[in-house]
């Protein structure tokens, strides 16, 4: 039984996702505001939150970074607001995932269940990635490069880890998007190009001069050891 957060002000919605999700398995508490919300998910250390952006004390994006600097809790932001640069903004804050309003009892218990497989995932299992000079570390979610420390932000670890794991491959945006960002549709393509500038230039290299990170024009991006010939 997995054990959830509610944190949602609009009592018409509040109630029956409560009496669904416990319906459905979940021993599911609540909270109205964010300070409430905030305070529930550190004293009772829910197995994931489902947060409502327009809060009547705090916006829940602000939320979500205040939780994001004190606990790694699966977060499923749960709002009205649809707007892709919102959608964006949020998983890049430390979202899992997005779910846009108005969606119905079973959906949400999904997307629940498919956060919780993978956060339930072992990371002891899953094996240092070594790519030339590249060395990944998912459980410590370190890089070093040439034995240096790389300091990347989370979504810049992922997207690296997810490359790292294909080397050779020319991995499409919209498999970034979807596998990195969990968006499950294109159309946010420079979100993308934006983090690998950034990440390229965390590894000392750009698109005009590339030593890892490869473009593949209209296609996406391949990550090779240097000096791999194509």
């Amino acid at each position: 039984m997995a054990r959830l957060l509610l944190i949602e002000d609009d009592l018409t919605i509040r109630t029956p996702l409560l009496r669904a999700l416990r319906e459905r398995g979940h021993a599911v508490a609540a909270a109205s505001t964010a300070l409430d919300g905030l305070r529930d998910a550190l004293d009772d250390r829910p197995d994931l939150v489902v947060l409502d952006l327009g809060l009547p004390d705090l916006d829940g994006g602000e939320l979500l970074r205040m939780l994001r600097a004190v606990s790694s809790v699966p977060v499923i932001v749960a709002t009205a607001r649809d707007d892709e640069a919102e959608i964006v903004r949020m998983l890049d804050a430390g979202a899992d995932d997005y779910l846009v309003k108005p969606f119905t009892a079973a959906q949400l218990d999904a997307r629940a269940r498919a956060v919780l497989r993978r956060s339930a995932a072992d990371p002891a299992t899953d094996p240092v990635l070594v790519v030339g000079g590249l060395r990944i570390d998912p459980r410590s979610r370190q890089v070093t490069l040439d034995g240096t420390p790389v300091e990347l932000t989370p979504r810049e670890f992922d997207l690296l880890h997810h490359l790292a794991g294909r080397p050779g491959q020319v991995v499409t945006k919209r498999e970034l998007l979807t596998e990195v960002w969990r968006i499950p549709y294109g159309g946010a393509d420079k979100t993308v190009d934006v983090h690998l500038s950034w990440l390229r230039r965390k590894l000392g290299e750009s698109a005009q001069e590339p030593c890892y990170l490869h473009t593949v024009r209209g296609v996406g991006v391949r990550l090779d050891v240097p000096g791999s010939s194509r």
